[in-house]
């Protein structure tokens, strides 16, 4: 017994420090889970940390995407505040208009302007049509909110997306991955990253997407879609090279093609009782008693399709130690088919079937340093669009025309930004940008060829001081203005009675007072927190009416001003449990114009949204169960707060539920995942034409289902 005792003693020893020590790591990973890693972000150009950034922003990094039941930038739209993402445009499920702090647009015709850009490295995206896209393989997104004019310059007033996809060469590897579920969902993607050698990397990623339809074409025998049926296939192959140290390359194509059903939509007649649809007779018993089947009868009106093709090529020279120059040069052309049969019943009296065409082509050259007393980023930049959109045959109230609408358009613009740190915590930052834009555009709308043309100019700043309270929390203020160039009319029927009607609008310039804190208050607690009011002066407004001669579009030329508060947070309040949250608030004054009160279309003055997330250690791997929850208030459809029109739509509440396991080798997940699980339905816009009320439903019915990702 005494000798068995040495060895019994060091068995116990032996037990007690390997307990000692699966304490010890299990402590360290706790404590790794409650500390939360600053992410890196492009926002202003260069590599910042997100809290030394003195702006609202929001990033996505791209593991939380699919955590948070996020696939698209609609769904970027229920987690962000003050921002709301709805799909219209010819009918089209593709289509993607982002409002933020209550600037966007609804339209989606080549002489209309978005308020807010979409960037994809780098490189601006014109067009709203074809924007719907899926965010699988995305390194992050960042949602930029206020003017953007200094360094994103044109159509930037309401604010600037920004989304960034997976360098070549950061970690190679292949991840395959699945998404099977309810309304026939099937998803599949593919990305490869591969490593030559330390000087060559390429990857490619190829996305299809598959989802049946939401409603039945009724009176369409073997119609081949149903009504929100979505089919596409995407595909992008980078090549990374870096020659030298201080050289590097990067070579990106792209291309998407979509075949879908028409966009969910009814009309509403008996609730305008003196329009010209009622007059003829037609009541809402001829249209579907379900809202989202359609009682058309235009079968070259079921279908939507959308392609785009796209090049970039960016460079970036190290000329000194802190110096570098970059260019990035573009070319992009998409095209796309569509149409509305506004009037939703079997007769042809209202449709409108169209083909859309834009190509555009750009190149940006950076000069910037990096340096902890001073740095700038400076540019030159050169962009071209030229487009147009056909509606053939037209029918209107019965009677058939035809309508062709094209522009061309050249702009040209020069900036710097200056970065100085006055003293160790506080940074001063001051930015100008010189654009210069002119604008050739013609239409026809049936009494021959009118043509018109015009030049803008301006010249937008910022002012901005931040100040670093510790190396984790930083308060900023900044002075932000923004321009929009003026805007030719996008359904100029006006010329059956004004021959001198199509002419462009001014320029709308935006300024912005704002002030807000973010960081880390403690390791387990991000957040940032801004308030801010915004003026906009010339602001067209688009009201619809119809006259004797046609539909028409007018721009009503107003001031607007904007002032709200807006919160986000990520909270650590165990190793096993994490809070998301967000919260915007607007408050929004237009003068009066004549008989219209007008007001910010498709923006809630109240949005919100929150996430707690659990986490489950199992054998060999971990559990996290997710809750998403996004609240988006009551809006007005249309720019119009005039209750005769019934324009107004109801407030959302939208529940997304996921539960991920992941071993620990991270080689492959698996997810059941519900998004709307309590099927919300509601409005993505409502337009009154005088005639009749358009009612664009949105196609984000509740879903079901499975999503598995491998890794090799």
């Amino acid at each position: 017994m005494k000798r068995l005792f040495p060895y019994l003693l060091a068995f116990v020893t032996v037990g007690i420090n390997a307990q000692e020590q699966e304490r010890q790591a299990e402590e360290q990973a706790n404590q790794a889970r409650m500390t939360i890693e600053e992410i890196v972000v492009t926002a202003t150009k260069r590599e910042e940390g997100v809290y030394d950034v003195p702006a609202a922003l929001s990033v996505f990094v791209g593991h939380t995407l699919d955590e948070r039941g996020i696939t698209d930038l609609v769904d970027i739209g229920k987690f962000v505040p003050n921002l709301t993402v709805t799909t219209f445009g010819a009918g089209h499920t593709s289509s993607v208009n982002p409002f933020i702090r209550g600037i966007g647009l609804q339209d989606h015709l080549i002489t209309t302007d978005p308020g807010v850009s979409v960037y994809v490295d780098d490189v601006y995206l014109g067009r709203q049509i074809g924007q719907h896209l899926n965010l699988q393989n995305i390194e992050r997104v960042e949602v930029l909110r206020g003017p953007q004019g200094t360094l994103y310059g044109r159509n930037s007033i309401g604010g600037a997306i920004n989304i960034q996809t997976t360098r070549p060469g950061s970690n190679s590897e292949t991840r395959v991955a699945t998404r099977i579920g309810t309304r026939n969902r099937l998803n599949a993607s593919l990305f490869s990253d591969v490593s030559f050698s330390d000087q060559a990397a390429m990857s490619l990623t190829a996305n299809m997407q598959r989802r049946g339809g939401i409603g039945k074409f009724l009176n369409i025998p073997n119609p081949g879609v149903d009504v929100g049926e979505v089919s596409d296939f995407s595909a992008r192959l980078v090549l990374a090279l870096e020659p030298s140290d201080a050289w590097s390359i990067r070579l990106a194509m792209d291309a998407n093609d979509g075949v879908n059903g028409l966009n969910p939509y009814t009309t509403l007649i008996d609730e305008v009782p003196f329009g010209a649809v009622y007059g003829a007779g037609y009541r809402n018993t001829n249209i579907s008693h379900d809202i989202y089947d359609n009682n058309t009868g235009q079968r070259n009106q079921l279908e939507t399709t959308n392609s785009a093709q796209g090049i970039s090529l960016s460079s970036e020279w190290t000329l000194f130690d802190s110096l570098s120059a970059k260019v990035i040069a573009s070319s992009r052309s998409s095209e796309y088919t569509a149409g509305l049969d506004d009037d939703s019943f079997f007769d042809d009296f209202l449709s409108f079937p169209e083909l859309g065409e834009a190509d555009q082509t750009s190149i940006e050259v950076q000069l910037s340093r990096e340096g902890e007393a001073f740095d700038f980023v400076a540019g030159l930049l050169s962009f071209s669009e030229s487009g147009k959109n056909v509606q053939d045959p037209t029918v209107f109230l019965g009677f058939r025309g035809r309508f062709e609408l094209s522009q061309e358009v050249r702009s040209r613009a020069m900036f710097v930004n200056l970065g100085r740190e006055v003293t160790e915590r506080l940074r001063l930052s001051a930015g100008v940008r010189h654009t210069r834009d002119t604008k050739d555009a013609a239409t026809d709308v049936g009494i021959g060829l009118v043509t018109a043309s015009r030049n803008w100019s301006e010249t937008s700043w910022d002012l901005t001081a931040r100040y670093d309270m510790n190396e984790q929390m930083s308060a900023y203020g900044t002075l932000q203005s923004g321009y929009q160039s003026g805007q030719f009319p996008a359904r100029p029927y006006c010329l059956f009675g004004d021959i001198n009607c199509f002419v462009a609008s001014d320029n709308i310039s935006a300024l912005n007072h704002e002030v807000g804190i973010k960081g880390q208050p403690r390791s387990n607690l991000e957040m940032s927190a801004a308030v801010f009011l915004t003026r906009y002066v010339d602001l067209p407004t688009q009201v619809s009416e119809t006259t004797d001669d046609g539909f028409n579009t007018v721009n009503l030329i107003v001031e607007q001003a904007t002032s709200g508060f807006e919160w986000e947070s990520r909270w650590l309040v165990s190793p096993s449990f994490t809070l998301h949250s967000s919260v915007g608030a607007l408050n929004i004054s237009i003068d009066r114009q004549v008989d219209v009160q007008p007001v910010a279309a498709l923006t809630p003055e109240l949005t919100a949204s929150l996430g707690p997330e659990f986490r489950r250690e199992l054998q060999g791997g971990y559990l996290t169960f997710r809750v998403d929850y996004s609240f988006r208030g009551e809006m007005w459809g249309e720019p119009s707060s005039d209750p005769g029109r019934n324009t107004k739509i109801d407030s959302r509440q939208i529940v997304n539920l996921n539960a991920t396991y992941v071993p620990y080798n991270d080689r492959w997940q698996a997810s059941l995942y519900g998004r709307n699980v309590f099927d919300e339905r509601y409005d993505n816009a409502r337009l009154n034409t005088g005639d009749y009320l358009l009612r664009i439903l949105s196609n984000d019915a509740s879903e079901f289902g499975l999503f598995v990702e491998m890794s090799f």
